[in-house]
């Protein structure tokens, strides 16, 4: 995938497959040459994994997919975080969730872009909106976050894909990403 925010995108269709009802994205840049650090983290209240899927779950040619005899989107994630000088964690228990968190040093000339996380948070927004989304973005000492579950309660009902709704929701998107 050309940008992270494909990942994150992907991870969470899976959270979504695995039945959560809640599921944190949380970005860290750290620019500081001492750190020098892209992390995402994909939470989720969702299944789990047993010892035996977690460990099969990088395995490009293993998935519990019916429609498709490969599932590339977490190998694929796990072999570009270590190969631009990350790290990779699947830390799942059964009935309890799943979280996937991965790394890359952020000025690895081969680090993916981010991404458009405005277009990528409002196809997750509208494409599961029973479920409650935590989201944060860090940039160094700059952060933008909200919760969906508090939308949802302002909007008294109204769906994120009323027109109104829809297009207070991308501003609303946009001018949080331009803060950072």
């Amino acid at each position: 995938m050309r940008e992270l925010a494909l990942h994150i995108l992907d991870i969470v269709q899976n959270s979504v497959a695995a039945g959560a009802s809640a599921v944190g994205i949380e970005i860290d840049e750290d620019r500081d040459k001492a750190k020098d650090l892209l992390s995402i983290a994909v939470i989720d209240d969702g299944r789990g994994m047993d010892e035996d899927t977690i460990a099969k779950v990088t395995d490009p040619f293993y998935t519990t997919r019916t429609t498709r005899k490969v599932g590339l989107g977490i190998p694929l994630l796990k072999t570009g975080a270590l190969a631009c000088g990350g790290d990779f964690a699947i830390e799942s228990r059964l009935g309890e969730g799943t979280t996937i968190s991965a790394s890359w040093q952020w000025s690895h000339i081969d680090r993916p872009p981010l991404g458009d996380m405005v277009s990528t948070m409002l196809a997750i927004l509208l494409g599961s909106e029973e479920i409650d989304f935590r989201y944060r973005h860090r940039v160094g000492a700059e952060t933008f976050a909200f919760e969906s579950a508090e939308m949802k309660e302002a909007l008294d009902g109204l769906s994120f894909q009323t027109p109104e709704v829809y297009e207070w929701l991308k501003a609303f998107l946009t001018e949080g990403e331009a803060s950072l």
